[in-house]
């Protein structure tokens, strides 16, 4: 990826600094966070993407963010068994849908295969000409014991990134971070988003129910304050198979931590301005980035 700042780094170009971040756009946008109830079925849930992805298009939404697993929500078997088909569709789907709706599109998560009986959680953002803008694979992941019964074990089937998600500069939306899910639990992963200039944090996930309930808004506030940017965090809602639930409330924050739009507990979207104008008012009121001492640590 091209270094976002070139030549000597001067204190007002330091990317910590609200000089810097946010510098380069100059209108806000609207930002789509989409929630949809994916389940075994992939044909219906392309169907219910696009379908979102529309809506968010036609309310004006120029970043749309679809959640992890969108394409599929079902038993490892069957994922393991339909990933190399989904691997492609997937693509497909995010270059098509960015195209005709001219959005820049995240797919949240979706199998990749990566060797015998596993697959990678990878997300991809596409540009409205459909070119490929940035590609994480999922590199925390979710091995829990709950207090409700229920055990997950992402790691049995699925194999860890070995790089930090990047963060992708696009024309008129700013410097965009990507990370999957379990990922907002790490907090120097979105550290290391901040210091690489990310205006805007995505966050797509599928957060049980059990666990949403307590942390999922309370993460994502403390990443949008603690970094002060953005975070757009599209979400899964709802039984998707057995006692597979997910909490939903996809979410849209600004700097401060200030919810600006919630979808609440039902397939939709949370919509809301992504505004320069109030990030540079934040970071110059609130410039704790510059305080740092990483030498103590």
């Amino acid at each position: 990826m091209t270094p976002l700042l070139e030549g000597p780094v001067r204190p007002w170009q330091h990317p910590y600094s609200a000089a810097v971040r946010f510098c380069h756009l100059v209108s806000s946008f609207l930002a789509a966070a989409v929630q949809l109830t994916s389940t075994p079925d992939p044909d219906a849930n392309f169907a219910a993407a696009e379908e979102q992805i529309e809506l968010a298009a036609r309310r004006g939404a120029e970043l749309v963010g679809l959640p992890e697993n969108f394409a599929f929500m079902g038993e490892d078997a069957l994922r393991l068994e339909l990933a190399p088909a989904l691997a492609e569709r997937c693509s497909t789907f995010l270059v098509t849908m960015a195209r005709r709706y001219q959005v820049t599109l995240l797919g949240g998560g979706f199998p990749v295969p990566s060797g015998e009986g596993h697959t990678l959680n990878r997300a991809e953002l596409v540009g409205t000409e459909g070119q490929l803008l940035a590609r994480y694979d999922k590199i925390h992941l979710f091995d829990v014991d709950l207090p409700d019964g229920n055990t997950y074990r992402e790691s049995a089937t699925v194999r860890p990134g070995e790089e930090l998600p990047p963060v992708v500069a696009v024309p008129g939306l700013g410097r965009i971070g990507l990370s999957i899910c379990y990922d907002v639990r790490f907090p120097e992963l979105y550290r290391h988003l901040a210091a690489a200039g990310a205006d805007v944090l995505m966050v797509p996930a599928a957060f049980t129910a059990f666990t949403g309930k307590d942390h999922w808004q309370v993460l994502l506030q403390a990443r949008a304050i603690e970094n002060t940017a953005y975070v757009v965090a599209p979400a899964q809602t709802g039984l998707h198979y057995g006692r597979r639930q997910s909490h939903g409330h996809a979410l849209v924050i600004d700097p401060w931590g200030t919810v600006l739009a919630d979808a609440g507990d039902a397939p939709g979207l949370a919509v809301a301005p992504i505004d320069p104008r109030h990030g540079e008012r934040v970071r110059a009121q609130m410039p704790s980035l510059q305080h740092r001492r990483p030498a103590l640590f």
